[in-house]
């Protein structure tokens, strides 16, 4: 796991530096994906390009999960889960809530984790067993925080149904937590988690490359993370928190319905 760690924090961290100095800003010609919002630009694949390249020439067999390139075969139990850049809104209009996210499986397990964070100087990183990390500095999620008093990050999908029912939830959990923040990036939001920096999260519509690496440092920062009615976090929904505001913030959205449509 160390060896699988220290090659996804050289590679976010080249990837990271190759974004920052290439940024491009908003009258730059972009393309678009599912709709307007959905933003994704040419250094969105760049880096994913880089990232690869950087696997593959160290683990030729490897498997790769990417957002922008799909899935790689290999002949390995291994498979690298990426996100080239997670925010891609946040990295556009010069927002620094964007990163690079890379995660290890090793037999469907996620063994190791890295996401870094450019624009604010930050590497969280997580090796499963072996704790979460801010630099040199161990992370621990709040714990003891009752769902009244919790601070809760949450995000929205790119479509309009989607926000619909989305923003009808948010308007619920606002009456019954703290606050919420939307920063614009799972990832993020889940170091940030990890950190201490919110108490709790939740999203529907989140992605495995979102998820795979932060996920990875929440859990190992003492949070748990699943989906609804027992099933384990995906595309379908996501919650996390420390045990107990976990199980509060879980309640009150399952009693709003969330994964609904229109």
């Amino acid at each position: 796991m160390t060896d699988f760690l220290s090659l996804a924090e050289d590679i976010a961290r080249e990837a990271g530096d190759m974004l920052l100095a290439k940024r491009p800003t908003m009258s730059r010609e972009i393309e678009t994906k599912s709709s307007p919002t959905d933003v994704v630009t040419a250094l969105d694949k760049a880096s994913e390009e880089l990232i690869r390249e950087r696997i593959l020439a160290a683990r030729p067999g490897d498997r790769i999960l990417g957002e922008e390139g799909g899935e790689e075969p290999g002949d390995s139990d291994v498979r690298w889960v990426v996100d080239p850049i997670d925010g891609t809104v946040n990295f556009l209009y010069g927002l620094p809530e964007w990163a690079v996210s890379i995660a290890v499986e090793v037999k469907g397990e996620v063994v190791a984790g890295v996401v870094n964070v450019p624009a604010r100087g930050e590497v969280y990183t997580a090796a499963l067993g072996r704790g979460a990390w801010l630099g040199d500095v161990r992370l621990r999620c709040n714990t003891g925080v009752p769902l009244d008093r919790a601070l809760v990050a949450t995000g929205f999908g790119y479509s309009a149904a989607r926000r619909a029912v989305q923003g009808e939830v948010v308007a619920k959990v606002l009456a019954r937590v703290r606050d919420i923040r939307r920063g614009g990036s799972c990832a993020i939001d889940l170091c940030s988690l990890a950190a201490g920096r919110v108490d709790a999260y939740y999203e529907r519509g989140i992605n495995p490359w979102d998820y795979a690496a932060a996920g990875l440092v929440a859990t190992e920062s003492g949070a748990r993370l699943g989906g609804l009615h027992g099933r384990p976090v995906s595309p379908s929904f996501a919650v996390c928190a420390a045990p107990g505001l976990f199980e509060q913030l879980h309640d009150l959205l399952v009693s709003l319905d969330p994964e609904r449509d229109v």
